[in-house]
């Protein structure tokens, strides 16, 4: 059994196809397919269900696809970690979820490569940034804690609470604060359904026994928050953006009772090698970014 065999197994696994494995990785299909049934031969049973077009994992596939990719992934870490030895900087990608980048993590992550100017960064935006990391598609994310996970570790950083933005000419304009149930009637400005900002914000409500009335729904935050100048609503937020609108003549009002929380952390693989250029991240994230 060569290592090849085994990283053209991985990708017939990933695409669950023949030809866009072959595609993804450079080579013929004929020669993937030979490469595979060679494979299944000096095993002794198949790996793969050919069902027409479509192909599935056996039993022994799926077994070998777990051993497959701690091996390969061993094999990346004993790699990363030698060339650390030799490495000032780095490669590095992170995960991050698109309403953190648009304004608290892309200056940090400025100010991170302005810091280490040999270290070659590559951000990612998705709103699934536990599945970016556990796909090994990048080494490192920022997001909202994840659900329990044995392949994860996660790192606290933040813990937030949510308030409402308003206009300065919102008739709330010179109150302290504000109660939740305060929400049940106010045109609020929020993010699409499905998206986990509001998915969390309308579980959160419907727990204390109203929904939102949602009137716009807007997946950037900058644009939501011109909806909010202009008064058509409010907007609701965690209180880590409380500089970001500080340039909007916006006003930021804590909710007095049971306002929504949430935690952020870094999130990373268990069994992968964090080379120096993700450890020297993961310190500076934490130096910039945890509750002290």
């Amino acid at each position: 059994m060569e290592l090849r065999q085994l990283e053209y197994f991985m990708a017939v696994c990933k695409e669950l196809h023949f030809t866009k494995a072959a595609e993804k990785i450079g080579i013929s299909q004929p020669n993937l397919s030979l490469s595979i049934k060679a494979l299944e031969e000096e095993i002794g049973m198949p790996l793969f269900d050919r069902i027409g077009k479509r192909i599935a994992l056996t039993d022994a596939g799926s077994i070998l696809k777990k051993h497959a990719r701690m091996m390969l992934q061993n094999l990346s870490n004993a790699r990363q970690e030698m060339d650390d030895i030799y490495r000032k900087g780095g490669i590095l990608s992170v995960g991050a979820l698109p309403s953190e980048l648009d304004y608290r993590l892309t200056p940090m992550f400025i100010r991170f490569i302005q810091r280490y100017p040999d270290i070659r960064l590559k951000v990612v935006s998705d709103v699934d940034v536990a599945g970016l990391v556990l796909n090994s598609e990048v080494d490192i994310g920022i997001a909202v804690k994840p659900l329990f996970d044995p392949r994860l570790v996660i790192r606290p950083l933040a813990r937030e609470e949510y308030g409402i933005v308003v206009s300065k000419k919102h008739e709330l304009a010179q109150a302290k604060s504000i109660a939740l149930a305060d929400l049940r009637t106010l045109p609020i400005i929020q993010y699409p359904k499905g998206s986990w900002g509001r998915d969390f914000l309308d579980s959160w409500c419907r727990q204390h026994g109203f929904n939102l009335n949602v009137i716009v729904e807007n997946s950037s935050n900058p644009s939501l928050f011109h909806f909010v100048k202009a008064n058509i609503g409010v907007g609701i937020v965690a209180n880590s953006l409380l500089k970001s609108i500080d340039n909007l003549d916006l006003l930021f009002l804590p909710i007095s009772d049971y306002p929504p929380v949430r935690e952020m952390g870094i999130i990373y693989r268990s069994d992968r090698y964090l080379n120096h250029a993700a450890r020297t991240f993961i310190d500076y994230a934490d130096e910039q970014l945890k509750d002290h």
